[in-house]
Order: structure tokens, then sequence, then C-alpha cells
């Protein structure tokens, strides 16, 4: 069984069902401040509160570059020191905008290697009115994985989080963290101590990997999650050099050997220029992006992997991960957003719960029956289905189309994005409607018939669904879809019988018509 959220506290079942007002955020919640100094940004992010599915209020980063010169000075830049300084300063302004009273700052690499770097914690503490946290670089890679399992369920495979300062490794998988490693390869000390040379930092990087003789033989066929700025600007580099049509970042996947032939292609000299979207990445970034390109190339090699998985969620969501009770932990993180958006945006959170239970029938034998992931997919599909109500009609499939394929989902890949897109575009433009042009063809084309075929079946039940509830809790829960031999019928109760009309007996046929079925009613006592 997929376990739902935290549905117990979001939805009381007993009492009346009201259709609540449209709210822009959940004001019971407490705001967390998280404060990151690393190697080459800070960065602060104030998320809405410690849930499961981690919505940010606000985030800003200043790229400092901390961390530029401390492979060769040993210290941390003053003009550096200066710029950080300012932005905490605006940092502790801004937390108390937002009314954080939560805030918990970090420093990473530079910071714990520099021989100023307490001078620069003592000041930057005066700064942001807190303590700061230097972390180690064992605990640095622990969050990172927290991270991970922050956003991704049952991660397996080596997580990998590469800052300005340092780079750090560990092993996630089976429910524990292993191998934690640090290795001083961080795309700002690789171009100090290589003079800006990619041959010179390629011997650094391969200095550095043979030390940690784990990494061939765990590694080897998994998966490898990619956390930090640079690796994600090379993804977005990747999807567009490769035209995706979705342009979300998180667990974006690529094929190891691909992404090793595509790293190598940033490094070659003047090459970068010409790859298209190259001017899309901020100066900073492009500055370290070999550095980035050359640590994945010879790190997936060593490694063996299977695929990169880039991750938008690391050490700052790690840190949010520790705050939740093991309950809420457990929760799954998509259908947590899934839940909380609904309650947002949708009618009525009842009526999608009935839609779970409701569309259970259509999938539990034949072609369309369900694997664990699917089922939780389905869950997802129906706690979204509304939530482009307030739409003009003639908008309501594309515009809720465009809003989930982009919505802060976590605890989902990328098809899986697709078919709840799909599922809410075709659930108001029809599941007739086959995505002739713009984002809905393009996705279509992308997701596969069979990924397809799924989500017209769940949107032409919801909109069978709807039409006769018009999305009220209380009606679908006491009607049941049976099927039979070459029949699909819906019973129907005396009390009902009257919502049945010719809109419905519509949207129900066609139901039937994609189940290759016959429709009927039964009317029951």
């Amino acid at each position: 069984m997929f376990r739902l959220g935290l549905t117990p506290q979001y939805v009381d079942r007993t009492g009346p069902v009201r259709v609540g007002r449209e709210r822009a955020r959940f004001e019971e919640l407490e705001p967390i401040a998280v404060v990151d100094i690393g190697s080459n940004s800070v960065r602060l992010v104030v998320y809405e509160g410690a849930v499961r599915a981690p919505t940010p209020l606000f985030n800003e980063k200043v790229l400092c570059g901390l961390g530029r010169t401390i492979a060769g000075s040993g210290h941390l830049d003053e003009e550096a020191m200066r710029r950080a300084i300012e932005a905490l300063i605006r940092f502790h302004a801004m937390i108390r905008t937002l009314r954080a009273k939560n805030v918990q700052a970090i420093a990473t690499a530079a910071v714990r290697e520099a021989g100023n770097g307490e001078l620069f914690i003592a000041r930057a503490e005066a700064a942001l009115g807190c303590r700061i946290n230097t972390l180690s670089g064992k605990r640095e890679a622990e969050l990172a994985a927290q991270g991970i399992r922050m956003a991704i369920p049952d991660p397996d495979g080596i997580a990998g989080d590469l800052g300005g300062g340092s780079l750090e490794l560990i092993d996630i998988g089976d429910g524990e963290l292993v191998n934690a490693v640090t290795l001083p390869l961080g795309g700002l000390r690789l171009s100090d101590q290589s003079g800006g040379k990619l041959d010179q930092a390629g011997k650094l990087i391969n200095a550095s990997l043979k030390t940690v003789d784990w990494l061939a033989n765990a590694g080897r066929g998994r998966s490898f999650y990619a956390v930090g700025g640079t690796w994600r600007s090379l993804a977005k580099l990747h999807m567009i050099h490769t035209d995706y049509p979705l342009r979300v970042m998180h667990h974006y996947e690529v094929p190891a050997k691909e992404m090793i032939a595509f790293c190598r292609e940033v490094q070659k000299p003047r090459r970068t220029n010409a790859i298209a979207g190259y001017d899309s990445i901020s100066k900073a970034r492009r500055e370290l992006l070999p550095f980035g390109a050359k640590t994945m190339e010879m790190l997936l090699t060593k490694m063996r992997a299977d695929k990169v998985v880039f991750s938008v969620f690391g050490i700052r969501e790690g840190l949010l991960y520790g705050f939740l009770p093991p309950n809420v932990r457990e929760a799954d993180p998509l259908l947590s957003f899934c839940e909380d958006y609904a309650r947002l945006r949708s009618r009525s959170m009842v009526h999608a719960y009935e839609l779970i239970k409701w569309t259970d029938p259509l999938f539990e034998t034949g072609e369309l029956s369900e694997t664990k992931n699917d089922k939780r997919l389905r869950a997802a599909a129906c706690l979204l289905s509304d939530i482009g109500w307030r739409a003009h009609p003639d908008y309501r499939g594309e515009q809720s189309l465009n809003v989930v394929a982009h919505a802060a989902l976590t605890g989902i890949d990328h098809p899986g994005r697709l078919y709840l897109a799909l599922s809410v575009y075709f659930r108001h433009a029809g599941s007739a409607q086959m995505a002739g042009e713009g984002l809905a063809a393009n996705l279509r084309a992308l997701a596969g018939e069979a990924r397809v075929y799924r989500a017209r079946v769940i949107a032409a039940a919801v909109r069978a669904a709807h039409m006769l509830s018009a999305g009220m809790a209380g009606v679908i829960d006491e009607t049941q879809l049976v099927l039979e031999p070459g029949r699909l019928v819906l019973e129907l109760p005396q009390a009902h019988a009257d919502l049945y009309g010719e809109r419905v007996e519509r949207r129900f046929r066609s139901l039937g018509d994609l189940l290759e079925r016959q429709t009927s009613v039964r009317i029951t006592e």
C-alpha cells in the first residue's frame, strides 16, 4: 500500500463538507530560515514550515566566492568577506520581515579550512544576529544525503554535492548512510590550484578519487545523485543542448555514458561558447563549468555509474529533514505536496479522496493493473484534478498542464510528472483532445503512448465524476464503478438517480470507449 502524506490532520471526514476559500499559503506554519555560507555562494532560503514537501517563501543567493583564493593563500579573500557580510546584513533584515524565528545558519569548506575562518565567523554572526555552525565534511555529506531523501523516495546510489571548495560523497541506500568522504575538488579550489588549466585539474581530480577505495565497487551500475549549483548549470545546459521540452531540474535523468560525452564537449577549448544555452548560465557559474564537467566526467567513469539524477534538494533541505518527526519523514513527499496544493486550490479535498477510491475498480485488473508507483501517481492525479477550477473554461487544460508540469513536485521522476500534467490537461480538455500543438504536444511525445493512455483514462473518469457530483463530496462515494465482461456499469442509488442526465451519459460513455466496453447504469435501492 502507498502511504498518503498527512491525511488525518488535513481532512475532517466526519464534519460537514464545506468548500474552503482559496489561500496563498498556510498561515498556521512557522517559517524556518536557513542561511548557507558556501565556498562560492552565500544563500538565504526561508521555508514555509517544517513539512514533508517544503516550499520556499523566499530564496536569494549572492555569489561571493569566499573560497576563490583559499587553496593558494590559506585565507578567505577580504573582498569576498566584505560582500558576504553585506549579504548577511540584508539576510538578517529579510528574516525579520518574514518573521522567521527559527534560523539555522551553516558554513562549509572554505570557512572550515581558512586560517581566518574564525575571524570571519565572528563578523558573520554579528551581521546575521545568530550562531553559525561550521560543518565538518562528513556532516556536509550526511546533510546532502538527507536532502536527497527529502526529495526522492528510497534512493539507491552515491550522492555527490559539489561546492566551491569541496566535493562530498556518500553512499545512500538500504536506509543507511555509509562511506561519507569529503574531497578537495570544489570548482573554485580546482580553478585556483590548477591555474585555470583543465589538464592540471584532471590530475588533481584523479589523485583525489584514487584515495576513495570504495567508490568503484559501490557505484557500479547504480545512480549518481548530483547536487550543487555548478552541476545544476551543467544539467540546464544539457537540457537546452538536447532540446528537452520539460525544463524542470529536479530528477532530471541522463544515462552516465551520455553525460560523460557531454562533459567532454563542455571542456573543449572554444567549444563551450558554441553550445546552445551557454549564455543563459550566469557568468560566475560559466567560469567554473568546465571544472565541474571535468569532475563529473572523471567521477562517473571511476564509479561506472548507470545514470545521473540531478537534485535541487541538498544540505539546506537536509537540515529541514532533521526537524521532521519520524511519522512525517515516512510520508510520501509527492502526495504530501499534492495534498497541500489541493487544500489551497481545489473546491473539495474530500471529493479528491473520494475520486481515488471511486477509480480503484478501473485499475485493479487487466491492462491497467497498477504497480505501487502507478497507484500513488493515480492518487496524485486525483488530488490535483480540480486545481484549475478558477481559470477560464477555455484555458483550464493548458493552464493546469503548465502548473503541474512545472510545479515544485518532489518524490516523482520526469515520466511521472508527464503523466500528472497530461492527466489534468485531458481532465479539462477532454480525453479526445490529443494535444496537437504547444507544450501539451511536446510533453505527449516525450511521455509515450502507454503513459498517455493511462492519463486519458483517469482524466475521463474524473470528468464523468465531476459531471455527476459537481466536484462536491458525498455523491460519488455512494456510487460505484463495476467492471463486467465487456461492460462498464455505474451503480447509482435511487437517492441520486436524478443526477444522471445526458451530459453525464456522454462522459461516462467516453470512459467506456477508452476501456473498449459498453456502458450502462444500474439504479440501486
